[in-house]
């Protein structure tokens, strides 16, 4: 059924694309609260692999959430920054500024570490980072902490000057680099797997960082503490509700992760590695 799924996500996307928006801080539990994941994939795959989680958690929660997603990583995360979600999956808010924002962290998914990486096509003829010098490298986009910001510091610290191209998402990325338009392109190493296993793609890794957690569920400062924690126990109990282990084992499928990526309870401490970063990072990726 790829086709109905797809017309399915489309039809998604559509909706939330026409869902009318209400000003930041006006929203309420009968209202609902808008739910922002970092784009990982393409907006279609996006859906595909978010809106049934979101329905699940608003049904077991009885808190309505929305998902709320722009054309790229960057957008969304501007969406983030001017306060019009109150929900977010993302690794982006980890800055020492980002961090004054009030955030919270309440989960992440149980799969391996992530890994910042630099690849090629298996058959490509660029067997060392060296060989990158000059020539453009896709990354996902600006704000893209492992797929952008990891693998352009190791870049940067270097000395291998190159030119940066974004796509958008990883997707959009490792769709430049297999046609041709880029000779090597950063990723995370989970969304890296998941396109190989989707579209039987083949890579050669020049470069993988230090692990990462993978991304964090967060909720705004602003969000009555009983609603958060309602989307919380949601988020944290799918996998051991029947129904809700089915909709993680479907969308996981959907995007070529894990059939066990549920989601585990996780504080702030999880994410020191992404601090630690932020410390020595090159001033333009800060």
């Amino acid at each position: 059924m790829p086709i109905l799924r797809t017309l399915m996500a489309l039809a998604a996307v559509l909706s939330m694309s026409l869902a009318p928006l209400q000003t930041a801080g006006a929203q309420t539990r009968e209202a609902g609260y808008r739910f922002s994941p970092v784009n990982q994939y393409d907006i279609p795959l996006m859906a595909a692999y978010w809106n049934p989680i979101v329905q699940y958690v608003s049904d077991k929660s009885g808190v309505k959430l929305t998902l709320k997603i722009a054309r790229t990583s960057a957008d969304t995360t501007a969406y983030v920054l001017t306060q019009e979600v109150e929900f977010v999956f993302s690794n982006h808010l980890f800055s020492p500024e980002r961090e004054q924002l009030g955030w919270k962290v309440f989960g992440r998914r149980q799969v391996p570490p992530i890994l910042g990486q630099i690849v090629v096509p298996e058959d490509s003829p660029i067997t060392r980072l060296e060989q990158l010098k000059g020539q453009e490298v896709a990354f996902a986009g600006p704000e893209a902490f492992v797929i952008y910001k990891v693998p352009y510091a190791h870049l940067l610290n270097s000395g291998i000057d190159i030119k940066v191209v974004f796509g958008g998402n990883q997707n959009g990325a490792l769709a430049q680099l297999f046609a041709g338009k880029v000779q090597a392109a950063g990723g995370n190493s989970q969304l890296i797997e998941g396109y190989a296993k989707r579209e039987g793609k083949k890579f050669r890794v020049l470069w993988s960082s230090e692990p990462f957690n993978d991304l964090a569920l967060m909720v705004s400062g602003k969000v009555p503490a009983k609603d958060a924690q309602a989307v919380a126990d949601a988020f944290l109990g799918m996998h051991q509700d029947p129904v809700g282990r089915e909709v993680l084992r479907q969308t996981a499928q959907t995007v070529g992760l894990p059939v066990d990526a549920y989601f585990i309870p996780a504080t702030s401490a999880d994410y020191a590695a992404y601090r630690r970063f932020y410390q020595s990072a090159p001033p333009q990726l800060r």
